[in-house]
């Protein structure tokens, strides 16, 4: 039976960058500048798919890669060969690979992180950025573990995944529970704003977003979001899940300190054109944790989305399509 992976999607391409492969999809002539499209947690390529549909509609050039870690493409055992140092350079090699000087870089949830860092780290290479929910943030005064192990809790998801094996155990226990979990639209009525990982509790309160702990005790049954996938295209974040587990995405999480440690004496000033597009229902990443950005990229221009949840980019691929197909024609295709 033909996978929606098949029918939604290019054939896949590889590229051999050294210590890692990199399988990656590739749609539009190659011509102009490449947008290359970085998926977040836990997410594939394959969550790009209506971006390459509408590029290869307007007849432009784009690459959805399956990061380090993810999908077809290498896992490498080390836990640091999954900093930010090596998550870049994947995409500076990349271009080589596709004889591409430059490139607009566009991620989402964690690949919008590495986004914003590729625009820092390798400026010469980097055409525009685009951050789908995913706001630049300049280098914090203290490690970024300790300060949300302090605020937000110890069982806050991204502390938590600090410990190795617990958390990647309990999301691969049953895949298609996990993916059901993770991939939903927000809960009807569920209201704008909120303060994301500014949030501060109190002493003594839970831990804030307590993910690995509510994901054990979650039951689709009683559920009442709705999915934004069918049941072709859930089976593909399935069945990979299924084969790779998750301890390559989670291994990113594991790098927090160390790329904070990596960051020092790195300019926090983003030099190229870029674009944040914001998702007014996105709890975690919600539209206040952009502000303030304009002071770290100058050249910057806003843009909301209205009734998404996290998952921009599958939620609401038409609005977000125009968005950046509208900012790329102005900005980058002029």
């Amino acid at each position: 039976m033909t996978s929606a992976l098949e029918t939604m999607m290019p054939p896949p391409s590889y590229a051999d960058l050294g210590e890692v492969r990199l399988a990656y999809y590739e749609t539009g002539p190659r011509s102009a500048t490449p947008t290359i499209f970085c998926h977040g947690f836990p997410e594939l390529a394959f969550s790009w798919r209506h971006q390459l549909a509408a590029f290869q509609a307007a007849g432009r050039w784009a690459v959805a890669p399956d990061q380090r870690g993810y999908g077809l493409s290498g896992r490498p055992d080390a836990v640091e060969a999954y900093d930010i140092v090596h998550l870049t350079d994947d995409l500076a090699r990349l271009l080589d690979h596709l004889g591409a000087e430059q490139g607009v870089f566009c991620g989402h949830d964690w690949g919008g992180a590495v986004v914003w860092q590729m625009a820092l780290r390798h400026p010469g290479r980097t055409a525009g950025v685009i951050g789908l929910n995913t706001p630049f943030t300049p280098r914090s005064k203290d490690d970024p573990i300790e300060t949300m192990r302090r605020r937000l809790g110890e069982e806050m998801y991204i502390v938590h995944f600090q410990k190795r094996g617990e958390a990647d155990a309990v999301l691969a226990r049953d895949v298609r529970r996990t993916m059901r979990f993770f991939l939903r639209r927000p809960a009807r009525g569920a209201p704008a704003g909120g303060s994301g990982f500014a949030t501060e509790r109190k002493p003594g309160e839970a831990s804030v977003f307590p993910l690995v702990r509510i994901l054990e005790a979650y039951d689709p049954a009683h559920d009442t979001r709705e999915s934004f996938l069918s049941e072709a295209e859930l089976a593909v974040f399935v069945d990979t899940f299924q084969r790779t587990g998750f301890t390559g995405g989670i291994n990113w999480y594991r790098n927090m300190s160390r790329n904070w440690r990596l960051a020092e004496g790195v300019t926090d000033q983003v030099r190229a054109p870029a674009l944040m597009v914001m998702a007014e229902l996105d709890a975690v990443l919600p539209p206040s944790s952009a502000d303030g950005m304009e002071a770290y990229a100058p050249d910057l221009e806003k843009a909301l989305i209205k009734g998404s949840g996290h998952w921009t980019q599958q939620e609401k691929p038409d609005e977000t399509n125009r968005v950046i197909l509208d900012w790329l024609a102005r900005r980058i295709w002029r």
